[in-house]
């Protein structure tokens, strides 16, 4: 059976998957590894164990009678570089991109560039989660290693070296919240070149490039696994779309505006990346997920339910009048969102709802209050018909049900995709390992009015 091999590296969870012609997937295997502490004692992914696992895993597959490997890729978590000397061995450990980064050298970051670096790049100030930085900090506090560097690859591509033994630079890994893109001149930022950070300097390949290799097999150049997972959308629908990516983070995701950023969409936690055809795609977040975490362990112990009680409560259009009805009720106008900001349900008082059900509902009423200014921070002119949600929240009726009654005019769609980055990384590759079309039906839509 000919089959597309992809490894999907999250912070968490390795995996490897088989997709076959039809893009069903045919085999999955998971990994988790323990972490371990970098140079500075720091927890960090480990990169040795990691590259073992990759090749050892790789040369299994390859020796089973039931597949023929025709086309390999790589989905991984972005903001993390492998910096590789010019034997194309690694100098530092995999730096975890949660490790602090000084306010002092932010201070002085800003100083010498100015704020305005992170409107032109389109990525919020978030320390070592812009990539870039760590370059930047690397050669501030550890400078003996910095000038070994001869290339700083992002994490996906780092994998597709392993195998390719071809040190690229890939769009999508550049262009997310990286501070290293200017997305204005389409080209790397000003600073990239002011502070010779030559390791980086590479053009950015488009995410289908392959490099093929002796025994046949196209080798993909990796891509980041946010952009990864939009692809399977792309390559399904011609109507313009909005995806709203729902886990600990809602990420709200416009394909279609390429308007520039302004300062205050930025305060509000927005960014820019670049698709794996290299167009900017504008995104909000909002820390959803999270909150409802939060909330839903606050709810079970003051009304004495189960941790996930939530999951039995029906949508109760009646319920809704009457909240509606009872109290002064968050609209998108007033709900605060930005970096990490609360839900307007934290200021209400639980006394004054007489069942769980009721305050669920009522939380509902606050969260998706915030997520409709979330969303419509990205809907930009040219305002998409379809609203498409994907993740935890696709599966909360009252959640969908509120949504589709905000946007009434829309449609609104539950979607749902099995390993939706590990699909989007060979979907990407398709002509150069599948001689069948893309198939129609990806995606599983419930529509919701």
């Amino acid at each position: 059976m000919k089959v597309c091999a992809v490894f999907d590296i999250g912070k968490t969870n390795k995996k490897l998957l088989l997709f076959d012609e039809d893009y069903q997937i045919v085999k999955e295997e998971q990994s988790q590894f323990e972490e371990i502490l970098d140079d500075d004692g720091f927890p960090c992914d480990d990169l040795i164990q990691l590259s073992s696992w990759l090749k050892s895993t790789f040369e299994r597959i390859k020796q089973n009678p039931d597949y023929e490997i025709v086309g390999l890729n790589f989905s991984a978590y972005g903001a993390s570089f492998v910096h590789l000397n010019s034997e194309g061995k690694p100098l530092t450990p995999l730096y975890n991109y949660l490790k602090g980064f000084t306010r002092q050298m932010s201070k002085e970051f800003a100083e010498k560039y100015s704020s305005n670096v992170y409107t032109e790049t389109a990525s919020p100030e978030l320390g070592m989660l812009n990539s870039g930085l760590q370059l930047y900090w690397l050669k501030q506090t550890k400078p003996s290693i910095f000038h070994q560097i001869k290339y700083s690859l992002h994490l996906p591509q780092y994998c597709s070296f392993l195998f390719s033994n071809k040190p690229v630079s890939e769009i999508t890994s550049v262009g997310c919240h990286t501070a290293l893109w200017d997305f204005q001149k389409n080209d790397y930022h000003a600073w990239v070149e002011a502070e010779h950070l030559h390791s980086v300097k590479q053009k950015p390949l488009l995410s289908d490039n392959v490099s093929s290799t002796a025994d046949g097999i196209a080798i993909g150049i990796g891509i980041h696994d946010s952009s990864s997972a939009l692809v399977p959308y792309l390559k399904s629908f011609d109507e313009k779309f909005i995806l709203l990516s729902t886990g600990t983070w809602a990420i709200s995701i416009n394909p279609f505006n390429d308007e520039p950023l302004t300062d205050n969409e930025l305060q509000k936690d927005c960014l820019c990346f670049l698709n794996y055809g290299g167009h900017p795609v504008k995104a909000s977040r909002l820390f959803a997920g999270n909150e409802h975490e939060r909330q839903t362990k606050h709810l079970a112990e003051y009304f004495g339910k189960e941790v996930d009680y939530y999951k039995q409560v029906k949508y109760d259009q009646d319920m809704i009048w009457f909240l509606r009805n009872k109290f002064k009720q968050a609209t998108p106008d007033t709900a605060d969102v930005g970096l990490l900001k609360d839900c307007p349900f934290v200021e209400r008082n639980l006394n004054l709802f007489k069942t769980y059900e009721e305050a669920y509902h009522q939380f509902m009423l606050d969260l998706v209050a915030q997520q409709v200014a979330s969303l419509n921070l990205v809907m930009g002119w040219s305002k998409p018909k379809q609203i498409f949600v994907d993740g935890g929240f696709s599966k909360n009726d009252i959640y969908m049900s509120l949504l589709a009654e905000t946007y009434f005019n829309k449609q609104v769609f539950a979607s749902e995709i099995a390993q939706a980055s590990a699909l989007g990384a060979a979907l990407v590759i398709h002509e150069h390992w599948n001689s069948k079309p893309v198939p129609q039906q990806l995606i599983a839509l419930k529509r919701y009015f």
